[in-house]
């Protein structure tokens, strides 16, 4: 199987057409093709010699991802299925300026990018995780998402958050060759600080994370502040507790100028206790770290649910009298199925049920 040539860095290009006995300069020209002109082909690259389009043609891949399905407005937060060159679906999520997302501005535009089909960590309200781990995506299939989707927005995206399917941090060197492509001049040419790295609770990779030049944003997924609550949904937790990955969050913080967000999900009867409030409220506070709490999505299922307003509100306010910096998100994306790896599954059981979601092209639903 051919590589892609939309995974390699310039010096890699660079090193590459060298092989090929091609002037360094080329790999530049490549590269605006790609990520400034965002071509389809080696055969648009019009100022390249057909020599060498044929060159390149031979020795690497240049693939698409298929967008399969759009759910959601214009204007609302919207959800894409994508098919990779292999048959296998991920999911993508846009959503709309929200001031109390990350500390954006109210026209910022945000991406949730998938990193694994499917997820192997298992996390019991998770729908990425309800058909297995399949494999890692590669760097291109990362960068891609982005792609497609300022493409089908019309506008450039500012926020990448690394939230979709799959555990970021256990695909690490592709994920880190990911954000390279996206942060460098020459690539996308999104700033480090507006791209986001979300993980379970990888404790290892966190530490070698932080120890990455890149001043790029960590959000813990954490949903249960006590070894008790969080090892009752998150698997990851009877590996590295809560003391560990709370360890590993102060070394993060002690390289990175930038605040760790935990996320947390709430969820009726399960986490959304008071004393969850309370406990989660001093892990927060020793870490000057901020909080982002997220009302359970419903997936099928499943049996977890929401908890009510008002206990959301109640949760809200033990910290912030606490003085954690803290928000709940509103409805964004609840009528979709956008909590993560919904609309795979349900496209991927239509499909074994000889049941195709698509026609001539990508279906479109608000």
């Amino acid at each position: 199987m051919k590589p892609s040539i939309k995974s390699l860095l310039l010096d890699e290009l660079i090193e590459e057409l060298w092989q090929l006995n091609e002037p360094p300069y080329r790999a530049n020209q490549i590269a605006t093709w790609i990520y400034r002109k965002r071509v389809r082909s080696f055969d648009s690259m019009s100022d390249l010699p057909r020599p060498l389009r044929q060159k390149l043609k031979t020795k690497f891949a240049y693939t698409d991802l298929e967008i399969v399905r759009i759910l959601g407005g214009k204007d609302a937060t919207r959800k894409f299925l994508f098919r990779l060159s292999d048959g296998n679906l991920i999911e993508s999520v846009l959503i709309p300026a929200s001031p109390a997302l990350y500390g954006s501005r109210s026209d910022r535009r945000t991406i949730c990018v998938s990193t694994q089909v499917g997820c192997a960590y298992g996390c019991k309200f998770c729908a990425s995780g309800l058909d297995g781990w399949k494999r890692n995506l590669s760097a291109d299939e990362i960068v891609d998402q982005i792609i497609a989707v300022e493409q089908e927005a019309g506008e450039r995206l500012d926020n990448i958050v690394f939230m979709g399917m799959g555990e970021p941090l256990a695909n690490y060197e592709n994920l880190l060759r990911a954000i390279s492509i996206l942060n460098a001049p020459w690539g996308i040419g999104i700033g480090a600080r507006h791209i986001t790295v979300s993980t379970s609770g990888l404790v290892p990779q966190i530490r070698k994370l932080a120890d990455q030049p890149l001043q790029i944003r960590l959000a813990v997924s954490l949903h249960g502040a006590t070894d008790a609550v969080r090892s009752q949904i998150m698997p990851i937790n009877r590996k590295y507790n809560v003391e560990a990955l709370f360890d590993a969050c102060r070394y993060y913080n002690s390289r990175k100028k930038q605040r760790i967000t935990f996320e947390y999900i709430l969820i009726e009867n399960v986490n959304d206790s008071v004393d969850q409030a309370h406990a989660l409220a001093k892990r927060a506070r020793d870490l000057e770290a901020k909080v982002n709490l997220i009302p359970y999505n419903t997936v099928d299922g499943l049996e977890w649910t929401r908890p009510p307003r008002p206990q959301q509100e109640r949760f809200l306010a033990v910290l912030r009298n606490a003085g954690v910096t803290a928000t709940l998100r509103r409805e964004k994306g609840h009528n979709i199925a956008a909590a993560c790896g919904q609309l795979r599954l349900q496209t991927e059981r239509a499909l074994t049920a000889d049941f195709s979601p698509t026609t001539a092209g990508p279906i479109r639903a608000a």
